[in-house]
């Protein structure tokens, strides 16, 4: 998630100024051939060309809207997450005590509330990585310069901004029982299973009443649909109609452009061909950068400066669940790097 409140011009440029080059090139070799070379049979009507401008524009807007509603519900599902996580700790917190058939010692009670709490700031950093699991849809996983590309804004902008985010503290604490659910194909279900099993072992021993029991697993349930809604997201691509068709629709448009527009410049006179090339250029380059915005906003788990900012969310739930166990030592919570949160 990008923090900053404004781009300057640098970001700008960083994220679509190499497209002003070839835009730049394509302008001048239409301007040259119709002033040099006399080429006047590439002018075509402006008209038609608006037409296609205007329906282009509206498809792309269409498309940028459906990208941004994966974006928030993405958001939204993760501030459930945040929600149901602080239920957790509470019921954690609360519920598991002695009764009058019971009779654990506070170091025993302590030690089941963090297994439930540390087991599910697990599950938290667990479903993290998952959703970060590349799939051949996502930028990152194309071949050729635009997934090198794409990588290298990953690391240099992205995920790779934050490899270093849990100690070995941590990581001891977290993944203690990791042997259980490592090799599952979907290690943060496991995870859940695994507390479940331990609630109905808690009810069995009567630490638990079935009531509270029944309380709790329905949060762990909640914990279930949460995931399943993000994994809805990461595992079904934004449907490629919309959005080859969107490419391709640009494309035509940015081709028939020039042609379009430069016998209206011709009218000018000699020197208004060549403004045709500046003004034909920023045309251009603001249908691009629409595009670009829609594409890259299609995919809210794939590591890029425009992600759901998880690491930061999960850092939050961790530090409120700690706390609420009554921990001394609390991490401190992520801050953005190059007014990027991850």
């Amino acid at each position: 998630m990008i923090v900053r409140k404004s781009f300057n011009l640098v970001a700008i440029f960083q994220f679509a100024g190499h497209h002003l080059w070839w835009l730049v090139a394509y302008m001048l070799v239409v301007s040259l051939s119709y002033n040099l070379l006399g080429w006047n049979w590439l002018a075509i009507p402006w008209l038609p060309v608006s037409l296609i401008g205007t329906a282009v524009a509206f498809y792309i807007g269409f498309k940028n809207n459906q990208s941004y509603d994966r974006v928030w519900e993405a958001r939204k599902i993760w501030g459930a997450i945040v929600n149901s996580s602080r239920s957790w700790g509470v019921m954690v917190n609360s519920f598991i005590c002695n009764n009058e058939d019971t009779q654990m010692s506070e170091k025993e009670l302590m030690q089941v509330k963090k297994r439930l709490i540390y087991r599910h700031i697990s599950w938290l950093y667990v479903l993290r990585n998952q959703l970060l699991a590349p799939t051949q849809w996502e930028h990152a996983s194309l071949k050729g310069l635009y997934g090198k590309v794409a990588r290298q804004r990953q690391e240099v902008g992205g995920v790779g901004l934050f490899k270093e985010y849990l100690n070995e503290k941590q990581k001891e604490n977290y993944f203690s029982d990791e042997k259980q659910w490592s090799g599952a194909a979907n290690g943060a279900t496991q995870i859940i299973s695994l507390q479940s099993l331990d609630i109905a072992d808690l009810e069995t021993k009567g630490i638990l009443h079935m009531r509270k029991q029944l309380d709790m697993q329905k949060v762990l349930s909640d914990f279930y649909d949460h995931q399943g809604r993000a994994e809805r997201i990461k595992k079904f691509p934004f449907p490629r109609q919309y959005a080859n068709m969107s490419f391709i629709f640009n494309c035509i448009f940015i081709f028939l452009l020039p042609l379009g527009i430069v016998a209206e410049f011709a009218k000018l006179g000699e020197a208004g061909v060549w403004l045709m090339i500046p003004f034909g250029t920023i045309v251009g380059w603001t249908y691009v950068v629409m595009e670009l915005i829609g594409d890259y906003s299609e995919n809210p788990f794939e590591g890029l400066p425009t992600d759901t900012p998880m690491l930061s969310i999960c850092r939050t739930i961790e530090i409120d669940l700690l706390q609420i166990l009554g921990e001394d030592e609390i991490p401190k919570p992520i801050q953005p790097v190059n007014d990027v949160l991850m």
